[in-house]
């Protein structure tokens, strides 16, 4: 496994874990964590952990810290949270029941947010300069209010010392398959820790019968994972006879439905590990003369398929590859055929103001993304193929309902996760990673989409 250095590159690999148990955090100094939170550890090493590890230091770190603690504490007083300082000072208008994030090392966290902004905030909690026994209510009241912390004047010069997108992780074609492995040949049993038995990474379609989804149970997951499933597949009319091409295997779910209703499937992937295990599944289910799992980047498909369904992979493809992605699903799409895709989506006001920014989740978990607007697939789509979006169902709610059972499954499994090799900085890492997206779909920050494309206009 692999992580990033400040400078996004590649840096030394996470060493195995050790057969002693990681500590938890607890009732600490200064916060008390959900059980099963690694506490950060006394020391983190630089180099498994090089932008983690040490706070910026130096006259500019230290002026820069200065002034992005006065941001920040402007900025908080006026949100519906508490930050509560070691000195006993506690700035924001929340009152009983609001999310606390409580500072242990203030100076620590801004010194990397004056540096590196909202990378550094991920960091430092990394770190465990800050922490939270709500992280994704306090993530999702930054969330909320995204447009307005930093003043207006000085959004328009945060390009000009934010960090840019390395070069070796743009979406091209020699690069593809370093950032999805950086992802997702992390470990097959990482995820399996914390993923239902349909292995589906994705947002869930719970039904309204489980009840509110802020409080519908893990037995309802898989369920729900395969309800997600079918309704992509009835919209792409995947029956017996229909060739699909599927666009990002995963674990093979999806392969293993289509398969089950006596579709051919022709599946690619970029992930090896992926890969190994989907076709483990599909021969066990007795479907390997019906499915074929490549290794190949999506841009070299060939032929002709009745359906095309992707799941939460054009996430994954880059803003300036959306017209490559779906001209490739028209190149391939046969006379009269569908596309169902389910998508992450973002306002199309601020995908376009982040469109060259490069994020803590960039460095950390996803190297080479960056989530479309619905506008934005609807233009590329008109203006560079002869497909157009039909029909669209928005589920955000679902989704953070899914991301709310991953996180209580990971932090219940912390020790079987450092038992596979992961330490306290990561567990840290994957725990902000899913609690700040949760943040974002509760925010309403983001949304997911299951959206229908045919040719229906091109033939008239």
């Amino acid at each position: 496994m692999t992580m990033t250095d400040e400078n996004g590159t590649a840096a030394a690999q996470v060493p195995a874990a050790t057969s002693a148990r990681l500590p938890l955090a607890g009732n600490k100094a200064g916060g008390d964590n959900a059980a099963g939170v690694p506490a950060s550890p006394a020391t983190i090493d630089p180099e498994v952990w090089p932008g983690v590890a040490h706070a910026p230091s130096g006259a500019k770190a230290v002026i820069a810290g200065k002034a992005a603690g006065l941001l920040f504490k402007a900025a908080v007083r006026r949100l519906p949270l508490q930050v509560a300082y070691p000195d006993g000072s506690v700035l924001g208008t929340g009152g009983p029941g609001a999310p606390v994030m409580t500072m242990l090392r203030p100076e620590d966290f801004e010194r990397r947010i004056g540096d590196n902004g909202l990378i550094g905030l991920g960091e430092s909690f990394m770190a465990g300069d800050w922490e939270a026994s709500d992280l994704a209510g306090v993530l999702e009241v930054f969330a909320a209010s995204v447009d307005t912390l930093i003043p207006k004047p000085l959004q328009t010069l945060r390009t000009l010392y934010l960090p840019r997108t390395p070069r070796q992780e743009r979406n091209e074609e020699q690069n593809t398959r370093s950032n999805i492995s950086r992802h997702y040949d992390l470990s097959n049993e990482l995820f399996a820790n914390f993923l239902d038995t349909t292995m589906s990474y994705s947002s869930a379609l719970f039904p309204r019968s489980e009840g509110a989804l802020d409080s519908v149970p893990w037995e309802a997951l898989a369920e729900a994972q395969q309800a997600k499933i079918d309704r992509l597949l009835d919209k792409a009319g995947v029956r017996s006879g229909t060739r699909l091409l599927e666009i990002g295997t995963g674990w093979g779910e999806l392969a293993l439905r289509a398969a089950a209703r006596g579709a051919t499937v022709y599946s690619v992937t970029l992930s090896s590990e992926q890969r190994a295990l989907a076709q483990e599944r599909i021969a066990a289910a007795g479907y390997a003369d019906k499915v074929t799992v490549a290794l190949q980047d999506y841009r070299a498909v060939e032929g002709e398929f009745d359906a095309v369904v992707s799941v939460e992979m054009i996430e994954a493809v880059g803003y300036e590859y959306w017209p490559i992605y779906f001209q490739t699903i028209d190149r391939v799409l046969a006379p009269g055929g569908k596309v169902a895709i389910q998508a992450i989506t973002m306002p199309h006001g601020r995908m376009l103001a982040t469109r060259n920014a490069y994020t803590w989740v960039h460095k950390y978990i996803f190297p080479g993304g960056f989530l479309p607007s619905v506008r934005a697939i609807e233009g590329v789509t008109q203006q560079h193929t002869t497909l157009r979006v039909r029909e669209r169902m928005g589920m955000g709610d679902h989704y953070a309902a899914t991301l709310r059972l991953w996180e209580e499954r990971f932090m219940a499994r912390s020790l079987e996760v450092g038992e596979l090799g992961f330490d306290a900085v990561f567990q840290r890492m994957w725990l902000f990673y899913l609690c700040y997206s949760r943040a974002g779909f509760q925010s309403g920050y983001l949304d997911v989409q299951q959206i229908v494309l045919d040719r229906r206009e091109a033939q008239l």
